[in-house]
């Protein structure tokens, strides 16, 4: 996984052979990645099938810096806002990035309550979860928030790698957060943004 708060840190539950029961619950909030020693952070709005986060460093690509990241996972597409040059980076989702905010994660092959906890001050069940993803067997600790069922906290079970929200409220998000910006020209990266973190 990259070690950037981005794509990595969370997407909703739409991606493609996913299924939803629900509507994913509106919030925003600062979510933490951690890996190994660094420590990335990004505010987090979160509406249906879209994400925006707004790092608090720029994320540097191939192409110039973006503050800010957004996930339209009903498009498959991630845009990245090059400022400096009113660009829009369009790349595709990379489904290996994407961890979901829904408890199911890719390639999940087991999954035990361990029983029930707090993450972010909310009462959750905490989970160990197995995957297989392309032959690549990891386990994880997941913690999801018991009223909404957004996963609240996910720790690598080796302890490597960690993303968290310090803050979250549940509350309606604007449209606007997730829409192109007004006088952007989209850019088109098939190969991705080569964002190095």
């Amino acid at each position: 996984m990259r070690a950037r708060v981005g794509l990595a840190c969370l997407a909703l539950s739409l991606l493609p052979g996913l299924a939803v029961a629900e509507p994913a619950a509106e919030f925003s909030g600062t979510l933490v990645r951690q890996v190994d020693s660094r420590r990335h952070q990004a505010q987090v709005f979160a509406k249906g099938d879209r994400i925006r986060l707004e790092y608090k460093y720029a994320l540097k690509t191939d192409y110039g810096y973006a503050a800010i990241e957004i996930i339209r996972l009903d498009k498959a597409e991630t845009w990245y806002l090059l400022a400096q040059r009113k660009e829009l980076l369009v790349t595709p989702v990379d489904a290996d990035d994407v961890l979901p905010v829904r408890p199911a994660l890719p390639g999940e092959k087991e999954r035990v309550l361990v029983g029930d906890a707090t993450a972010v001050g909310r009462p959750a069940q905490l989970f160990e979860v197995q995957t297989d993803r392309n032959g690549r067997v990891e386990r994880f600790f997941e913690w999801v928030d018991v009223e909404t069922g957004i996963v609240l906290k996910l720790v690598s079970r080796d302890r490597s790698w960690s993303v968290e929200y310090e803050r979250i409220r549940f509350s309606p998000q604007p449209d606007y957060y997730f829409d192109e910006p007004p006088g952007y020209k989209k850019r088109a990266s098939p190969a991705g943004p080569g964002v190095r973190g």
